[in-house]
């Protein structure tokens, strides 16, 4: 439990740092759009390709655990495609804001993740979540921005080319596929560009929680609507239960089991808000789900591992 907390308390910290800076005006609104589009084109992307590259996959139970999680997002995602046409006509959700809502239960804090990880279990639960992260992450990142190219505010309509191009152009998606070729052809990376990508990814996580502590307004979690109740606990109510069903399907347990529960179970990526803000997508209401999700993790999760792993 105590681990667990220490490890969501310094995501608390970051976020309340960005939201005081952002208050103070120390930085300015055309500066924040420069760091974040720095988070999002260079910091995240590197601490993925980095990940993903030097993972070594031969002795853990990679395909079964894969195929738990790829159901599991699968079951997601198309859960809530489904209530899309139920959230707009009950609680005229625009699309906006539904894409946050989507992004918000079905995406997956992997930093947050990999450090819980290696608090729970150690160096395996690091390799581990490796896993998840190749086989989740694509997943998410893709369907993501199907989503936000379909219902995000965009200028341009979301065409079929448009979105091959956000597809293809996404850094996210070219340092995950860079990180896989690396790894699957064991290319070295010289010790010079691993520390570089090292420090890269060092400053992507709290470059994006002070982006997302930047746009919050807590007035809003006072008088919660339905688009941040449901973005939020979706997430940490059903996705946890519907991984621990399709692992018990899989015969998956141990420490795999574990690492499934914390992927399928964290707060949604802060890089989220990051795609939103760049996107289309209801950057507020993303930085509020994210806020709400990690103070309600707190709580959830602990729950999830005791009850469900």
């Amino acid at each position: 439990m105590l681990i667990i907390f220490y490890s969501l308390l310094p995501i608390i910290f970051i976020t309340a740092l960005g939201y005081a800076l952002e208050r103070t005006n120390i930085i300015s609104k055309d500066q924040w759009s420069g760091i974040e589009r720095l988070a999002y084109y260079l910091l995240f992307p590197a601490i993925l390709f980095r990940s993903i590259a030097i993972a070594d996959f031969a002795h853990m139970p990679t395909f079964s655990m894969g195929f738990a999680l790829l159901c599991s997002i699968s079951f997601m995602i198309a859960l809530i495609l489904a209530l899309r046409p139920f959230l707009e006509k009950r609680f005229a959700i625009t699309g906006p804001r539904y894409t946050s809502i989507f992004q918000g239960a079905v995406r997956w804090n992997g930093f947050l993740a990999l450090a819980m990880a290696d608090s729970l279990i150690g160096t395996e639960g690091v390799a581990l979540l490796a896993i998840a992260m190749v086989v989740m992450i694509p997943v998410l990142n893709v369907s993501s921005i199907l989503v936000l190219s379909r219902y995000g505010d965009s200028q341009e309509a979301p065409t079929p080319r448009k979105v091959a191009r956000d597809l293809y152009t996404n850094p996210f998606n070219i340092s995950i596929a860079a990180g896989v070729v690396f790894n699957l052809l064991s290319i070295p990376i010289p010790a010079p560009a691993m520390t570089t990508l090292t420090m890269l990814g060092g400053a992507a996580l709290p470059v994006g929680v002070i982006c997302v502590g930047a746009s919050l307004d807590l007035k809003s979690l006072r008088r919660p609507g339905p688009a941040l109740t449901s973005g939020t606990f979706i997430r940490l109510l059903i996705s946890p239960l519907v991984a621990a069903g399709f692992a018990a399907l899989f015969g998956i347990e141990g420490n795999a089991l574990i690492a499934i529960l914390i992927a399928c179970s964290v707060p949604s990526a802060s890089n989220s808000f990051l795609l939103a803000r760049l996107m289309g997508g209801d950057a507020k209401l993303m930085a509020e789900i994210l806020t709400l999700q990690t103070l309600a993790a707190m709580v959830t999760i602990p729950l999830a591992l005791v009850l469900l792993g």
